[in-house]
């Protein structure tokens, strides 16, 4: 298995697997805006074949710079197919993005939405990263679920 960081012919196969294991999707520009501007933070795994089986899409919160506030990373999406899960590539793929975020742009922590339904991954966030519920948003979710926003504080390195 190979993890690297992601480019934007890897965009169809990224969006492949959102398509198969997410019920939110995201248009190609979305996806295309974030590999542009954040080219450090989003990575894929690949299987021996070249195919990816799954990546982690992140950026920089612009919002909390403008604003003054602290400077911070957020996961969109991460996704691992099927039968490419328990192999630790969903750990792998978060770590890599939450060391970019940190030691390229100086990230205070790191924030996610989670549905409150999805337990597996509610225990990989908690259990496996370290990352705490910091609220609810309720019916964040086009279906009416509500979101855990989740956080993890990060070690800035020099």
């Amino acid at each position: 298995m190979n993890i690297r960081l992601a480019r934007p012919e890897d965009l169809s196969g990224m969006q492949a697997g959102n398509l198969v294991n997410l019920p939110e999707n995201y248009l190609m520009k979305f996806w295309m805006y974030h590999i542009i501007t954040w080219p450090q933070l989003s990575f894929v795994a690949e299987n021996d074949k070249g195919h990816i089986v799954g990546y982690v899409l992140a950026k920089i919160d612009e919002e909390s710079e403008e604003k003054g506030g602290e400077m911070h990373g957020h996961v969109n999406s991460i996704s691992v197919l099927r039968s490419y899960r328990r192999l630790g590539l969903a750990k792998r793929l978060m770590m890599l993005s939450q060391d970019a975020m940190a030691s390229i742009y100086k990230a205070n922590y790191v924030s996610l939405h989670v549905r409150k339904s999805n337990i597996a991954a509610i225990g990989l966030y908690r259990d496996t990263l370290g990352f705490e519920v910091a609220e609810v948003e309720k019916k964040y979710y086009g279906d009416g679920e509500d979101a855990y926003v989740m956080k993890l504080f990060l070690k800035n390195q020099s």
